[in-house]
This record gives structure tokens, sequence and C-alpha cells, in this order.
């Protein structure tokens, strides 16, 4: 993996798409994932990417539709992203939205959260993977980005059975979801939505990760030398 590109997942089905030339993954989530990549960037690496899917905060997002961030937001922290990259993948994925992302350390299910979020932060989309992916590449000073599909839209409400139905291998646990599924079963209209927002943003990322190419469209070596890299990771927000 020396000299690679690092791709950051959650879920199994993001890591499948994402592996390719030039492209290891790390499937991890939560506490483990700082110690994951950390271990993983001892190793070498040129860039890593943040790829997958996320939640949308903005109205005007919907299932499928690309975000390329200008930085991760956190409570206290801003990680901006390297521009020369994020440039290089708007130029493969030109009706991607550009604007910044919040990361969370737990799921945001409901619109009045999702609207909240939105307003005490202005990012278009959250995810639980980013910011941890932008704090560990400021640690090694490694340029990252992030790339993700928005899965679930602003105003969609996520059932309980769609939260808790992932094992720490990135895998659904479909037994999980078919226990919720029995306690409540008022939430299987909301969980069939949800599966088919999830069929969707799947397509849109298959079809994303071929326009991005070997590589997931980092700059070559040319763009490189010509100041490639991270600036004012971490700054205070």
């Amino acid at each position: 993996m020396s000299g690679g590109i690092v791709a950051v997942t959650s879920l199994a089905l993001e890591a499948r798409i994402a592996l390719g030339s030039g492209v290891s993954v790390i499937c991890s989530q939560g506490p483990r994932l700082p110690a994951d990549l950390d271990s993983a960037l001892r190793r070498g690496a040129s860039g890593i990417i943040s790829f997958g899917v996320a939640g949308g905060l903005a109205p005007g997002l919907a299932a499928g539709d690309w975000v390329a961030a200008t930085a991760v937001r956190t409570t206290n922290q801003l990680f901006p992203t390297d521009e020369t990259w994020t440039r290089s993948l708007l130029a493969r994925l030109p009706k991607a939205v550009h604007a910044e992302m919040v990361g969370v350390d737990a799921p945001v299910a409901h619109p009045s959260e999702k609207q909240l979020l939105h307003a005490q932060t202005g990012a278009v989309a959250v995810d639980m993977e980013s910011h941890i992916v932008g704090s560990i590449a400021t640690a090694h000073r490694v340029p990252f980005v992030v790339c993700r599909v928005i899965i679930d839209a602003a105003h969609t409400l996520l059932p309980p059975a769609a939260l808790i139905g992932l094992r720490p291998d990135g895998t659904a646990d479909v037994l999980a979801v078919l226990r919720s599924v029995l306690r409540e079963p008022g939430q299987l209209p909301a969980l069939v939505r949800t599966a088919f927002d999830a069929w969707v943003a799947r397509a849109a990322l298959r079809r994303g990760r071929h326009m991005l190419g070997a590589g997931l469209a980092f700059p070559d070596v040319r763009d490189t030398r010509r100041g490639f890299g991270l600036s004012r990771a971490g700054v205070p927000a």
C-alpha cells in the first residue's frame, strides 16, 4: 500500500466499490477507525479519501447526489480538504456539490435534527467518518478529500432498523433488522423507502467510481509538485 491512496469507508459495500488500481481500503467505524487509519498511514500513503454515503442536510440534495467537500466541520474544528485533489474530483464529477460537510459521532436520523444541524453549521451533508479522516490526515500531514453520495435526504426519517443493522465489519446484520421490524412493525414503510434510497445511492457510487478512475482522481506527479498538500487543516472553526 505504500505510496498509494487509502479510501476510508464504513460499509463493506462501499469498500468493494472503492477498491481498485492504486487504491487500498480501510472499512472501519467508530472508536476503531482512528487506530486502523493511523496504522495504515504509518506504512505510507500518498493521500486519503473518505468515500461512500452521507446524510443530506441541505434541502435541495436527494439520494444519489454527489458531494465533494471543501472542508469537514466539527463542533470546534475545521479540516479543509486538499484543493488540488478536490478540483480533480469535480472535473470527473461535474455535477457534484462543492460545499462543507459536518462530522458527527452518532447518527442524525430525524428531519428536525438534520434541519438544526444545517442551520448551525451551514454544512450540506453529514457522516461519521470524514472528521476522523481529517484529524488523522492532519496529524500525518497527508492530503485528504471527501467524496460522498447522499443516501438519505434532509426530509427523510431514518427508521430504527436502518440505524442498528450494521456489523463491525461493515456488513448488514439482517437478523438485527428483522428483530427491529418485529418490535416496531410501523417502521416498515420507512424502511422500504430507505432501502430504495440505498439502491439509488449504490448505483450512483458505482457510476461515480468508474468516472473517478484509477487512484480515485488523485492528481499526477506533475500536479503534486505544484504545491499539492494540506493547508490550515485542523484550525479552530
